[in-house]
């Protein structure tokens, strides 16, 4: 724990003291300003002719791709790069953690989205589809897709592509056994139409005004190109129907792709076609992303290379992206990623580094032809303490977590000055976990604090007047079942944050002073989410990055994924399936949140915004989650950049739904000669 000590005295002698910290640290010229690369969206200043890099030129003599002209869209999306037109080739180093890191890629090609947002990340923009149009009674949404599109084989991308997903994907309960609950709205499911070969219409029974930004959003419909995995999750909302119809018995026989699954090493054809439609493992599925894989994740060297068909020109016609090849090499753990940044052995890095090491990228970043940049997030949440209120396991343990007076006791307990101290440099902001002020979905500053400070005398007498007062001889509370002493565990996965151990064993010791005992336990991130999606999870420590566009990302708050509901797993099954399965919320409140989150779908955006903000009011009254410290890069806000790599924006929006680092747009990205 002392460890963190001295970086908070080598940040006191560059002038980061904590008490000016963030005024400092906005002078410091470390926090740039929100940019990026614009799209033209005038046909009439788009480039006439179009080039390619030398490798592909080379492909296209040895007739082995048709020409440059050929491959790109009719209507391509044209980006005016940030800073300079730029010149092919080179390799972006990466680090990743292994299988369970899939999320590290997923975010690199996030140009697969169908529609994403602007630097602020607060306008919807154009991506693989070239538009989109929201009907006056919001019940039909209609995507526009580009003529001329290709997938990376050079097969047409039309709306088959999503009827396909629509019809024999998600509509598949062998595959799929919970459908993608953004095309449900109040218990109504929607359809997909195909309008013509570039036009895809989104359709349902009810008002529907917030569909365009789930489907830009970080959700299963925003999720780009769809992949099935092994956890049940799938991402959608197409596929490509001429690669993948061959894997469905409807197109085959359950016979036939089952001794064809067999013979390959799966179980069923079920696990065949998981695999098949997953680009980390199948180097063979076509995509539309900047970088086609090479290497699959469960080697030691993530590949990918450029995409000959991406649909993406700069002002000069060149086709993007610049960067030849993305190469994420296998680390152990963050540690071994932040040290190997340290030693400038990354292009660009965001993942798993560690703001409290500023000083030392600082002091290193020269020597290691890097500089640093920070992206201050509007999360309150940059750990948070999650409580597992659908947890069954222990039923002592459960009911004490319905009841808001203990939730609101361990809050009470925790001192979040140290913890800022010890793990921010200072530079954060004690918080619940609501947004900052300037988003309007912010109940309002009284709930900053509300439950979220050191009051150790409140939190022991809150807790013996709910009857936990007897404790053992090392001043433990006792269980009021069988009088043994009563325990928590609080699980950490290892992911982003490389100090969570850390931050969890902090909140331990400071707990003793109420009674309380918890431990912590560190899980492969895998391992987490599967805990995570059978709630054998009591508590866990994460983020609530992405959860300031409540309705983008409600998970943090409201559980509403069965597969990533820290917070509730059947919880989430139980809201997804109108009550049909899993498990139906104890705690009013709770209640209450669902009830409101169930009506957000319909109402336009701005009383979509009050309802955000009771939505918020009730989390931090209720303390459905204990808010930590946030408002600070913490969160994959601390970017370790090559010196040489250049159209990089000096500031980009880190929150969940701008998926960086594609929120700055790499794919015009280049490195100087």
């Amino acid at each position: 724990m002392r460890m963190t000590k001295p970086w908070i005295a080598m940040s006191l002698a560059m002038g980061l003291s904590t008490a000016h910290a963030q005024n400092n640290f906005e002078q410091s010229g470390l926090v740039g300003q929100l940019e990026g690369p614009m799209i033209v969206a005038d046909p009439a200043q788009w480039p006439k002719t179009f080039h390619e890099a030398p490798a592909l030129t080379a492909l296209v003599k040895a007739g082995k791709l048709p020409p440059v002209e050929q491959r790109v869209p009719a209507e391509p999306m044209v980006l005016k790069p940030l800073h300079s037109i730029g010149t092919y080739g080179g390799i972006w180093r990466r680090g990743f953690l292994g299988p369970g890191d899939g999320e590290n890629g997923n975010r690199i090609r996030a140009g697969d989205k169908l529609l994403f947002w602007d630097k602020t990340g607060t306008e919807i923009a154009p991506s693989v589809a070239k538009g989109y149009e929201l009907s006056p009674d919001g019940k039909k949404t209609t995507l526009f897709l580009r003529k001329g599109m290709k997938w990376s084989d050079g097969s047409p991308f039309t709306a088959d592509d999503f009827v396909f997903w629509y019809e024999d994907m998600n509509g598949n309960k062998d595959l799929v056994p919970t459908p993608a609950p953004e095309m449900v709205i109040n218990g109504k499911p929607g359809r997909i139409v195909k309008v013509d070969e570039t036009t895809v219409a989104f359709e349902f029974d009810e008002p529907y005004f917030l569909f365009p930004r789930l489907v830009a959003g970080d959700t299963q419909v925003g999720g780009g190109q769809s992949r099935l995995q092994s956890d049940g999750r799938e991402l959608g909302p197409y596929a490509p129907a001429h690669y993948l119809k061959r894997f469905l018995p409807k197109y085959s026989s359950t016979e036939a792709l089952s001794a064809e699954a067999t013979a390959a090493g799966y179980k069923n054809w079920v696990q065949y076609f998981q695999f098949k439609s997953d680009w980390r493992l199948n180097k063979e599925v076509p995509t539309l992303s900047a970088w086609v894989m090479t290497q699959p994740i469960n080697t030691q060297t993530w590949a990918m290379e450029r995409n000959p068909y991406f649909y993406a020109v700069d002002t000069a016609g060149n086709q993007l992206p610049y960067i030849d090849k993305v190469q994420l090499t296998l680390a152990e753990n963050p540690e071994v990623i932040n040290l190997r940044a340290i030693a400038g052995e990354y292009d660009y890095m965001e993942r798993f580094i560690d703001l409290a090491k500023l000083p030392v990228f600082l002091e290193n970043a020269e020597r290691g032809g890097y500089k640093v940049h920070l992206d201050p997030g509007f999360n309150g949440g940059d750990s948070m303490l999650y409580f597992n209120l659908a947890y069954r396991q222990d039923a002592e343990v459960r009911k004490w977590f319905q009841n808001v007076d203990f939730r609101r006791a361990l809050a009470l307990g925790i001192d979040r000055g140290q913890l800022n101290e010890a793990f921010w440099l200072g530079l954060g902001a004690p918080s619940t976990p609501m947004p900052a002020a300037i988003i309007p979905e912010s109940p309002g500053e009284e709930y900053r604090l509300l439950w979220a400070t050191l009051d150790v005398k409140k939190a022991n007498a809150m807790l013996d007047a709910l009857g936990l007062s007897k404790k053992d001889s090392e001043g433990f509370r006792l269980r009021t079942d069988n009088g043994q002493r009563l325990r928590i565990q609080i699980d950490v996965a290892q992911t982003l944050t490389p100090t969570w151990p850390q931050q969890a064993e902090m909140i331990i010791q400071q707990w003793k002073a109420i009674g309380i005992w918890a431990d912590a336990k560190l899980f492969e991130r895998s391992l987490f989410y599967t805990r995570v999606r059978n709630d054998d999870n009591q508590m866990t420590i994460f983020s609530n990055n992405g959860s300031e566009s409540l309705f983008l990302y409600t998970t943090p708050v409201l559980p509403n994924d069965p597969i990533s509901s820290q917070g509730g797993a059947a919880h989430a099954k139980w809201y997804v399936s109108n009550g049909a399965t899993g498990l139906k919320p104890e705690d009013p409140s709770l209640l209450k949140g669902y009830d409101l989150l169930r009506t957000a779908g319909s109402l336009n955006e701005k009383d979509r915004t009050k309802l955000a903000q009771e939505i918020w009011k009730l989390e931090v009254d209720n303390v459905w989650q204990i808010g930590l410290v946030g408002l600070s890069p913490t969160y994959m806000g601390t970017r370790v950049v090559n010196a040489k790599l250049e159209n990089v924006p000096s500031r980009v929006c880190t929150s969940q739904h701008c998926r960086t680092p594609w929120s700055g747009h790499p794919e015009q990205w280049f490195y100087k000669p």
